[in-house]
């Protein structure tokens, strides 16, 4: 019992690390990260933080596996997207629209998520796992309505390309999210092995 109540406190102090180095790079990027400045802002010493992590990477990691769960979660839609090739296409839409706001919503999460920020920086087995479960999502969603791997590759690409856009050039604006619609018309007629274009009916946000 005493070894169970240890083990929870040391996780709780690990998740409140963890709360924090979010913040810090919230406020200061990803490279911002400092273990001086993360250990004051939880109350210890930066020597003590090697206690629960072995490396700032460590915590990178952490943060990595924690994003993309969120990430999972959020893409995770329970509506039933039916049998017909509209009602999955309408599926895959509402999924596009999805990812585009769950990047923009947090640009620093979208980085060390979906960009190589930082240097020398490679997830876990473990945290890469939650990724992939991710991206396992999105391509068994691509491929009930005719996308093979190349052109699951295009789909992922152009919406990535689209919220790269908004990042950079507006963000907090909408001139690249208007064009999320647009991109799923072309992606679906591009990609669909019959190049024939199924009726298609807009997300309902």
């Amino acid at each position: 019992m005493n070894g169970d109540r240890k083990t929870r406190r040391r996780q709780a102090t690990a998740d409140e690390i963890v709360a924090a180095a979010w913040e810090q790079v919230r406020a200061f990027g990803l490279a911002g990260l400092s273990m001086r400045d993360l250990g004051a802002r939880v109350g210890m010493r930066a020597q003590s933080l090697y206690s629960y992590f072995a490396s700032k990477h460590e915590i990178y990691d952490a943060m990595f596996a924690q994003g993309n769960q969120e990430f999972l979660e959020w893409m995770t839609d329970d509506s039933d997207a039916g049998g017909s090739v509209e009602a999955r296409v309408d599926a895959a839409r509402r999924g596009a629209h999805r990812f585009f706001e769950f990047c923009v919503s947090d640009p620093v999460r979208y980085q060390l998520l979906f960009q190589r920020t930082i240097p020398d920086f490679v997830p876990s087995e473990r945290s890469y796992a939650v990724a992939q479960a991710a991206y396992a999502l999105t391509v068994d969603r691509l491929k009930t309505i005719g996308l093979d791997q190349s052109g699951v590759d295009l789909w992922t690409a152009v919406l990535a390309g689209l919220v790269a856009q908004q990042l950079s050039n507006e963000p907090g604006g909408d001139r690249w999210a208007v064009l999320v619609d647009r991109a799923v018309d072309m992606l679906v007629t591009a990609t669909r092995p019959s190049g024939k274009k199924p009726k298609t009916t807009r997300s309902r946000r």
